[in-house]
């Protein structure tokens, strides 16, 4: 992508995919026995991302997301636990697609357990009790499922669409 303004088109329409994707999100209940497990769609947009531009831009597209959905539909509390899980699991994602090494199913589910673990350090921190991380183990499992899943969904849109200049 050459030129800017295309580029800061797609951005914008991977924020509004994204809320969309954390909107609906919210009507499908997973969280059966431990709170917090989610199927994470708005990450397809994030490994869409990384894979067809850039870990920056979708850092960029995360960060105005979670801001936003804590903003519309959350509280302060939502906005720190997204934000570590965000931030956590970027950073994950940036460095395993720099290792050429992974592809974007498991790259998604390396995000997903990362975010996973964000929200938990998070959990800690803003609750004092670290007897929360009993739920850990539970989350890597639910993370990796749902990561799988959304990573096999997101490699096929990086297949099927392209991004001309």
């Amino acid at each position: 992508m050459k030129t800017s303004t295309k580029k800061l088109t797609l951005l914008g329409i991977s924020v509004a995919a994204a809320m969309v994707l954390s909107y609906i999100e919210t009507f499908i209940p997973v969280s059966v026995a431990v709170p917090g497990i989610k199927l994470g769609l708005a990450n397809l947009v994030t490994v869409f991302l990384i894979y067809k531009l850039d870990w920056k831009s979708a850092a960029a597209v995360a960060a105005i997301r979670v801001l936003l959905t804590a903003l519309l539909f959350g509280n302060a509390a939502s906005l720190a636990y997204s934000a570590a899980g965000a931030v956590l699991s970027l950073l994950v994602m940036a460095l395993i697609k720099s290792t050429c090494r992974f592809s974007p199913v498991g790259m998604s589910a390396a995000g997903a357990v990362a975010h996973n673990a964000g929200q938990i350090i998070m959990a800690v921190i803003l609750m004092g009790v670290g007897e929360i991380a009993y739920w850990f183990p539970m989350l890597v499992l639910s993370g990796t499922v749902t990561g799988l899943a959304t990573g096999a969904v997101g490699a096929i849109l990086i297949s099927k669409i392209p991004l001309k200049d």
